[in-house]
């Protein structure tokens, strides 16, 4: 179990680094350097988190969208929705690779389209 909690740990960072490249991304949670769990909840500039998650689908790759039982959060926040990648003991640095390429298609897709 720790060899386990130990590659969830280094996924969590390198998700969040990853995303941290991602302009027009706000991720959601605790600041960069703090302990959290190998998921995140974000949102993209320009693009409904159900449209985002709609089309990384297409490449292959699977997020979440919506309140996450967190709706009070989201009016906090003033946000209708939200993305959320989660990553388990199965889960690698390509598949995080893939799910920032796949972002960052759908943005500029969504780009083109404004």
């Amino acid at each position: 179990m720790e060899s386990v909690e130990a590659h969830e740990h280094e996924l969590a960072i390198y998700l969040t680094e990853r995303l941290a490249t991602v302009e027009g991304l706000t991720l959601y949670g605790p600041p960069a350097g703090s302990p959290r769990a190998a998921l995140a909840a974000f949102s993209l500039q320009g693009v409904h988190a159900n449209d985002l998650a709609t089309f990384v689908d297409q490449d292959g790759v699977a997020i979440r969208a919506g309140h996450h039982c967190t709706q009070p959060l989201h009016t906090a926040l003033g946000i209708g929705a939200s993305a959320r990648a989660s990553l388990y003991l199965y889960s690698t640095r390509e598949d995080v690779d893939a799910l920032i390429e796949s972002i960052r298609s759908t943005q500029e897709l969504f780009k083109q389209l404004s």
